[in-house]
């Protein structure tokens, strides 16, 4: 039997993981060996009925499916457990996937990475804040690695293109297709900037929603961290989050405003011990000496930009710019805190969001801009 034959056998028994097969492993036979097994000894490794089922009667249409997109294209890849470009981060974690589809450059797989997940609908702040930690740490050697989700998850990836870092994106779904579809433009871009996209899913599974939790274990898994930036209190960050802590690696968070809703779930990360992050040298602290254990990253310290010299502003401008801050705010909000009249602060919002300065979130709300943004 034809060894992807075997492997893509693996990868579409459901449940099945490199975790279960400790014992089979011990006893110095491979994955692919459990093709030629009885129904009694697959039962007797505790796997699943279905999964059995599976084994002993493969899919061959769905299979045939998947060698057909991995033939279609040079830059597309089958990456097996064991294999030299298997990822070693990924194969510690104890469900490590027995199979990777990959399209890009494999390599990036093995690069020492950053996950930086967060809200799908973030606040403008959020955004520019994980597009700027995506593009720092990417200067500095990381690869970047995302969910290719609306929000963080495409700012951070946008950050270290930006950056000309690195950049993998791990989805929920085959890569047959792009999920959502807002985001084709943005996997095409990490493709040919020498990134990828990654899944443990078959060719032509749809995205289905408990997909991604088991999409989430191998975007932390991949990294030797994962920031948060903002998440509410139930999201998938905060699962991401969690098995990278149990995992191993480290977990840090971005603060915000007791206001900000998509803050609180960086709040519960920080009571739970996550690290604290104000900056990308905080980061860099806690990943110097582990990137260098994984064989000497060309990681160095990371360069803050300077910030951009503004035009000096009129005074009304600069009462409404510290009134406003980071933080979302509505115009009723702007006139009470800044004491001007409604339609000077209404015409000085326009100016200063022309200018570049400020930017309108939705629901009528404007905040202040990053530097450099």
């Amino acid at each position: 039997m034809d060894d992807r034959f075997c492997w893509l056998t693996l990868a579409h028994a459901p449940s099945l993981h490199a975790g279960q097969l400790g014992e089979w492993f011990a006893q110095g036979r491979s994955a692919p060996d459990l093709l030629g097994a009885s129904a009694a000894t697959l039962s007797a490794l505790d796997l699943g009925a279905s999964t059995i089922r599976s084994l002993l009667a493969p899919a061959a249409g769905a299979i045939e499916r998947d060698l057909r997109w991995l033939d279609a294209r040079p830059d597309r890849h089958l990456v097996t457990w064991g294999a030299p470009d298997y990822p070693s981060l990924l194969a510690q974690i104890p469900d490590s996937p027995l199979v990777l589809y990959v399209e890009g450059r494999v390599e990036v797989l093995s690069q020492p990475q950053l996950a930086i997940v967060g809200s799908r609908n973030p606040t403008g702040l959020g955004r520019d804040t994980a597009t700027q930690f995506a593009d720092h740490l990417g200067r500095a050697g990381l690869a970047i690695t995302s969910g290719l989700a609306l929000g963080i998850d495409a700012a951070a990836h946008r950050g270290a293109l930006a950056a000309g870092a690195a950049t993998l994106a791990v989805v929920g779904r085959g890569l047959d297709a792009v999920y959502p579809r807002e985001n084709e433009p943005l996997a095409r871009r990490i493709l040919e900037a020498g990134g990828g996209l990654v899944t443990d899913l078959p060719i032509g599974t749809p995205p289905l929603r408990h997909n991604f939790p088991r999409r989430n274990r191998i975007l932390s898994g991949l990294a030797v961290g994962t920031l948060v930036v903002e998440a509410a209190v139930q999201s998938g960050s905060l699962i991401t989050a969690r098995l990278a802590a149990e995992q191993g690696r480290e977990v840090f968070a971005v603060p915000g405003s007791i206001h900000n809703a998509v803050a609180r779930g960086c709040h519960r990360l920080l009571r739970q011990g996550a690290r604290l992050v104000e900056t990308v040298d905080d980061i860099f602290e806690e990943l110097a000496m582990i990137c260098g254990d994984l064989g000497g990253s060309s990681m160095t310290t990371p360069r803050q930009a300077p910030a951009p010299r503004c035009p000096s502003l009129d005074k009304g401008y600069e009462i409404l710019l510290d009134a406003l801050g980071f933080e979302p705010a509505g115009l009723d909000s702007i006139v009470v805190r800044t004491g001007l009249e409604t339609a000077a602060v209404a015409s000085m919002l326009l100016i200063l969001e022309l200018d570049g300065r400020i930017q309108q979130q939705p629901g009528g709300l404007y905040s202040r801009r990053l530097p450099g943004r």
